[in-house]
């Protein structure tokens, strides 16, 4: 508890936390990525093209995979990855009960089934005891989220898949710059992701040359050659003005991840033992590079509330589970079918982590929790 007491001192003028300040990272790094907007637009090459090209081979290289292929987004990264792989309607692909439900989405896409798994509820990422579980003649694919960042339990997964001949896929949306494991992996690069681009974009990387050639044919209108088409393909290309953004951001990605976890390690220390606060799992030996650092509390609303008077902005991740959400209610999941997921949407919080985070703006964030923690549940300050 020392931790409340040392942090509860309050200067009279607050500092404003805001959750996320994509402007300071743009701001950074403003001189190389005009530099970089220019050389695509002297190009005169403005669909695929060397920039793409360049892009996908730094990003396998920095992943250690053997392959890139870059898309438009990253749901479209997963739904051409289960395409490339044939599933379609009739078969299951077995998904975490709690995700954004993008993970949900792309199986629906493809006319397969979802089948969600609930979490273990220390790690938030899929229980492989619950997923041998799930898995039956229909499955076909096993399709883990390293949620906030935190890499899934590959091994124990990957045994499972091995074990009834179905691959083992990953919704890496949120773990750019982790060990993936060689686990072939759905990229977003959504703005705020720890690797943004300043739009939308996606990839997919694997070791499969194969698989990489047929999702590269599909979201090029089913086309290796021009005019000439293979496949009933999609236009789901990396732009190359984004793929240029990334690649000068893919030069600060360690540094940045290494930014966060010595914030989520600060956070760590400071909030033990804080009443009611259930905080992450060290994650050092996963290798999280912490794209959210998600708390959970009791009384989650009034923590906002409070917070939100001490100028800490939090949000949400995720507030529905997708079985309780309007778009998968003709599946006829009821409230209590997933109780671990149901649990963490009630009582999740995501405190403000980024790289761009001042010194200052850390301790406020620290220094407002510890305050809170202090005070009863439905207080206001």
């Amino acid at each position: 508890m020392s931790a409340i007491w040392m942090n509860i001192w309050r200067w009279p003028e607050r500092l404003m936390v805001p959750f996320l300040d994509l402007g300071r990272a743009t701001a950074e790094l403003r001189g190389e990525l005009d530099q970089a907007v220019a050389r695509v637009l002297d190009s005169g090459r403005y669909i695929l093209g060397q920039e793409v090209e360049a892009f996908e081979e730094e990003f396998a290289r920095k992943c250690g995979a053997r392959h890139c292929v870059g898309v438009a987004s990253g749901l479209d990264a997963l739904i051409l990855l289960l395409r490339a792989l044939g599933v379609g309607e009739g078969d299951q692909v077995i998904v975490p009960s709690n995700t954004y439900i993008a993970t949900w989405l792309a199986v629906s896409a493809v006319g397969a089934e979802v089948a969600p798994v609930d979490p273990d509820p220390r790690t938030c990422n899929l229980d492989p005891e619950k997923t041998a579980a799930a898995v039956n003649s229909r499955t076909r694919a096993i399709m883990a989220v390293h949620l906030y960042g935190r890499i899934a339990p590959l091994d124990p997964l990957r045994e499972i898949a091995a074990r009834h001949g179905i691959p083992l896929l990953a919704d890496a949306a949120q773990a750019h710059g982790a060990n993936l494991g060689g686990c072939t992996s759905a990229i977003s690069f959504y703005p705020s992701k720890n690797l943004g681009a300043l739009g939308d974009g996606g990839a997919v990387l694997t070791d499969d040359a194969a698989l990489a050639g047929k999702i590269r044919v599909l979201g090029n209108y089913g086309s290796r050659k021009k005019y000439f088409h293979e496949l009933r393909g999609v236009n789901s290309r990396l732009d190359p003005l984004q793929a240029a953004v990334l690649r000068v951001k893919l030069r600060y990605l360690d540094c940045w991840n290494q930014r966060r976890r010595a914030i989520a390690g600060h956070y760590l220390e400071a909030f033990e033992g804080i009443p009611g606060l259930t905080l992450p799992c060290d994650a050092k030996s996963s290798e999280s590079v912490w794209h959210i650092f998600a708390v959970r509390h009791p009384e989650r609303d009034w923590l906002a509330r409070q917070l939100a008077v001490e100028g800490v902005e939090t949000l949400i991740h995720y507030p529905v589970p997708p079985h309780l959400s309007a778009a998968y209610r003709d599946h006829g999941f009821e409230k209590g079918a997933f109780p671990i997921a149901e649990s963490i949407a009630a009582t999740v919080l995501s405190l403000p982590l980024h790289p761009h985070l001042t010194g200052e703006q850390v301790e406020e964030v620290v220094s407002s929790v510890c305050l809170a923690a202090c005070l009863p549940a439905g207080a206001v300050q």
